[in-house]
């Protein structure tokens, strides 16, 4: 019915050129991972500057992260996934959606604790951050594992597919 509406898809499967999932959610894991780093060396040096760095870089994740899954929930639909790598797609799409609440919940912590007292940082939300990079470092294996092992949109595993090589 609305196939008329939708440009052609090309090799990789997709209606633009190559997949943006990937190059917008890079910018929200550097952002949280340099956030996480800021926190603790501004903790370790008293430069309390870094605490303001840390707080501009969570906002900025927190409003790229629902970017990167608007994109990621396309480009996921429009995978050609195989039996082989659904648990794996499923479980980062959790990740994904989790991730979306957790970072915005930490950020409006972050945003009282920074009204209170923008030159300490309680032990508790410096832990919440450690917790993050293990999710954050999670996800980024999951997301490697669907590119370089599955091959999700790349052409040869998009080809073998069409062909019916792989079901």
């Amino acid at each position: 019915m609305f196939d008329n509406l939708l440009p052609p898809l090309n090799e990789h499967n997709l209606p633009y050129p190559d997949t943006i999932h990937p190059i917008v959610v890079h910018f929200v894991i550097a952002m949280v991972l340099f956030a996480v780093v800021c926190d603790f060396v501004g903790l370790a040096t008293r430069n309390y500057k870094l605490y303001e760095v840390s707080w501009w870089n969570m906002c900025f994740a927190t409003v790229s992260i629902f970017i990167a899954i608007i994109f990621g929930q396309i480009e996921a639909g429009l995978a050609l996934a195989y039996d082989a790598v659904e648990s794996t797609l499923s479980l980062h799409t959790l990740i994904g959606w989790s991730l979306s609440g957790i970072i915005a919940a930490i950020t409006g912590w972050r945003y009282i604790i920074r009204l209170r007292d923008p030159l300490r940082l309680p032990t508790s939300y410096l832990a919440v951050g450690l917790v993050l990079t293990v999710i954050v470092c999670f996800q980024v294996y999951l997301g490697d594992k669907l590119v370089w092992v599955y091959g999700l949109h790349t052409q040869p595993v998009v080809e073998a597919i069409k062909q019916g090589v792989l079901q």
